[in-house]
């Protein structure tokens, strides 16, 4: 807790010591609107610190404390419009938006803040692990609205494969953590455990990023979060081709939804992605939904569940529940 109490002016900080100091586990985020109370969001409920509201002045105490008085050091995190510190916090920013030449330079009078909170869960992706490997790893997509635990559930992968699985020899791993979420690395230093055979670019663009960790580090598998652009796909095309495996995210609610895309479609034309995992938000972050094999298949091996690690949906075996992933 305190490595998100300590941004906070006194007052603000002891309100929240008090109101979250039994439910700190639940806490995903805390939404700051200037002039408006402060919003916490849990796993399952928000819930409002109405005491004050918080004005300018806390504002820009929180930003010195973001920036430790030096707006300068972070104009790169500024122009992408969130803030990762430490313990892989990522602290998101909205206001007066700043262009050039029609590119966000920064953003000025910052007045919204959403500090999101960063739980890693060990285990989180063991009963998906015998879905994704079938004598070898297989090209895998996660796929689920924001809040789901795609995030978690590829860094947990990426520490499964990196460390080795039941017989299965340790893998090269290859993160392009473009928006700081895997690793959450500050200075160059994963935050969250990604095993031991993992290496990690830090805060650079997919389709640059999954190239150079190709011709710098011959990785196994690479891991990326969010693929959806047209430079995306055509560079996981690319590394495809290079003869590596691919396990990645993407926002959508159905496979079908992504079948229409024009951009994804030469992915599902060519079956490039073998196994693909649906999420769902409706119960619990970290809910899956279904298992589709490359034609579609639903597949469901309930021998690959594990007790105590995740959530099913009624297409599965239950489990008993995890918390937030």
């Amino acid at each position: 807790m305190e490595e998100i109490l300590w941004l906070f002016p006194d007052y603000i900080k002891k309100a929240l010591q008090e109101k979250l100091k039994i439910s700190w586990g639940q806490l995903q985020e805390i939404r700051m609107r200037l002039n408006q109370p402060i919003e916490l969001i849990f796993n399952n409920r928000n819930e409002w610190v109405s005491l004050f509201k918080p004005d300018k002045n806390d504002f820009i105490f929180l930003i010195d404390q973001l920036s430790e008085h030096s707006l300068y050091r972070l104009e790169n995190e500024l122009r992408e419009g969130y803030i990762t510190i430490d313990g892989g916090h990522r602290v998101g920013l909205a206001g007066k938006v700043t262009t050039v030449n029609g590119n966000v330079k920064a953003i000025q009078h910052i007045t919204f803040l959403n500090i999101r909170i960063a739980k890693e869960k060990i285990g989180a992706a063991e009963p998906v692990i015998p879905y994704i490997y079938d004598g070898r790893y297989v090209n895998t997509l996660f796929i689920g609205p924001p809040q789901t635990g795609k995030t978690t559930f590829i860094r947990d992968i990426t520490r499964i494969v990196s460390t080795g699985w039941k017989d299965v020899p340790a893998k090269k791993v290859g993160v392009i953590d473009e928006r700081s979420e895997i690793a959450a690395s500050i200075r160059g230093v994963p935050q969250h455990d990604l095993g031991i055979r993992t290496d990690v670019l830090d805060a650079c663009p997919k389709a640059e990023g999954m190239m150079m960790m190709i011709r710098s580090m011959s990785p196994d598998i690479l891991v990326v979060d969010e693929i959806g652009g047209k430079r995306d796909v055509e560079a996981l095309l690319e590394a495809i081709n290079a003869g590596v495996t691919i396990i990645s995210t993407i926002h959508g609610r159905s496979l079908e939804e992504l079948k229409n895309r024009p951009t994804l479609q030469h992915i599902f034309e060519q079956k490039i992605f073998k196994r693909f995992i649906l999420l769902n938000s409706s119960q619990k972050p970290g809910t899956i939904q279904q298992i589709y094999d490359k034609n579609g298949k639903n597949l469901n091996k309930k021998s690959g569940c594990l007790p105590d690690a995740v959530d099913w949906s009624t297409s599965f075996h239950r489990d008993n529940h995890m918390d937030r992933v």
